[in-house]
């Protein structure tokens, strides 16, 4: 599987609030690899939920947005020292804390199981429907085909997006139409970078799940019934040998 694009922001606010009126600034790094060719930096500040003025790595200088942030812009721009520091903000203060980042967390990963059913609509026009479910995976970029004898399966495939479970996992469901065959194999392909190939289920034709259940709940019925007659039968027999047979004149 291809690798993906991850942006991931490092916000760090600085807060002033007088008589009600609010200014605070934010550095932010938007990234999609540890190199500098690949991380955007910029620093902008807001009065009342307003930016005024940013700087940006890409313009390297300071631009402004408002009349205010116009000669605030000005101000930053003929400071060379200041000016100087925030171009080299994106190697000091981006790259060093995303170098943590990755260590941390960005490149940890976690293998993702999965769980094949099936269902069949009701009213017996539609065709059968197969549904791979991939739970708790992470990072959160997958991959979920099908295959039916060995070829990728292109149509009649509906995949959801990847939802968050809450606790930094993911899941993802995949349903697949089809009319079942004789002697085919149907098989759920999962790319995903914590795994070193794909993780290929298949799926097992003899007996749908619809069925199973319909043969769980007839056995069930069956064996209670037995048990049922078998307590009539004691029940009677017991009641018979209690009789007190009367000879007849």
């Amino acid at each position: 599987m291809s690798s993906s694009f991850i942006t991931v922001l490092l916000l760090f606010t600085s807060l002033c609030s007088t008589d009600g009126f609010m200014e605070f600034v934010v550095d932010r790094c938007d990234f999609n690899s540890s190199e500098l060719s690949g991380i955007e930096y910029s620093q902008s500040y807001y009065y009342n939920k307003l930016e005024h003025t940013r700087f940006s790595s890409s313009v390297g200088k300071f631009v402004g947005y408002t009349e205010y942030g116009v000669r605030n812009a000005e101000y930053f721009n003929n400071n060379p020292s200041f000016l100087s520091q925030m171009r080299t903000a994106k190697e000091t203060y981006c790259q060093h804390n995303i170098g943590i980042d990755y260590q941390a967390a960005l490149t940890k990963s976690v293998k993702p199981y999965v769980v094949m059913s099936s269902t069949t609509p009701s009213g017996g026009h539609h065709p059968d429907m197969l549904v791979c479910s991939v739970y708790k995976f992470y990072p959160k970029t997958i991959k979920v085909s099908w295959t039916r004898d060995g070829q990728e399966v292109s149509s009649d495939v509906t995949t959801t997006e990847e939802l968050q479970d809450g606790d930094w996992y993911y899941q993802t469901h995949s349903h697949l139409e089809y009319t079942p065959r004789s002697g085919e194999k149907i098989s759920c392909v999962v790319e995903h970078a914590s795994l070193k190939e794909p993780l290929i289920t298949d799926w097992n034709p003899s007996m749908p799940e619809s069925e199973r259940n319909k043969l769980a709940i007839g056995a069930s019925g069956l064996i209670l019934g037995l048990i049922l007659t078998l307590a009539g039968f004691i029940y009677y027999k017991r009641k018979a040998r209690g009789r007190i047979l009367v000879p007849s004149n």
